[in-house]
């Protein structure tokens, strides 16, 4: 073979392969109904909130600030401050949804614990409250595994009902946490 035959053939060769390689690229997936409604996290808020400390104990005042942005269109990204008790408190906590699990998920970290939660949800009927399920230690009594739910309410664009519960032994939730988040930005 001649140099410009074997040029024109790795040449050939090389188009070939691109165009094979251009079929075979995979779409990337695109943001879902359920992306779009962690969307309403977006901002910053200002909270307020009584926290019970524990049985026999009065409710403790905190204050902070939740700062959430998107993560592409699929992850909300929510940096919270808390002050109780001459205490600060700073968790980074990530809420998506999947598809095929169909149920929103997410993990929560904080500076008082060393323990990642892991999220599974879902959003009532009317699409205005979401409430994450997972299951973690309860501080309160020796770091015993219980079940857990955090719960979003949106009362319109600019205000969010927040609550934290936990399952008592006897099968009731008990609500050990609830506030108000104003948006201010």
């Amino acid at each position: 073979m001649n140099p410009r035959t074997i040029c024109l053939s790795t040449m050939l060769l090389f188009l070939l392969a691109g165009t094979l390689l251009a079929e075979e690229t995979p779409q990337l997936p695109q943001p879902a109904e359920e992306h779009q409604w962690l969307k309403k996290f977006e901002g910053t808020w200002k909270t307020q909130a009584k926290a019970e400390a524990g049985p026999n104990m009065p409710a403790m005042e905190c204050s902070g600030t939740i700062k959430s942005q998107m993560l592409g269109g699929f992850w909300v990204l929510n940096e919270m401050i808390s002050e109780a008790g001459g205490m600060t408190c700073r968790g980074v906590q990530t809420i998506g949804y999947d598809p095929e699990k169909k149920k929103f998920v997410g993990t929560w970290v904080d500076s008082m614990t060393n323990h990642m939660w892991q999220y599974e949800g879902t959003l009532n009927e009317s699409g205005t409250t979401l409430t994450l399920s997972a299951e973690g230690p309860n501080i309160m009594a020796g770091g015993e595994m219980m079940q857990f739910q955090d719960i979003y309410e949106f009362k319109s664009d600019d205000e969010v009902l927040i609550s934290s519960r936990m399952l008592g032994k006897d099968g009731q939730w008990i609500t050990f946490m609830q506030g108000t988040g104003q948006r201010v930005k």
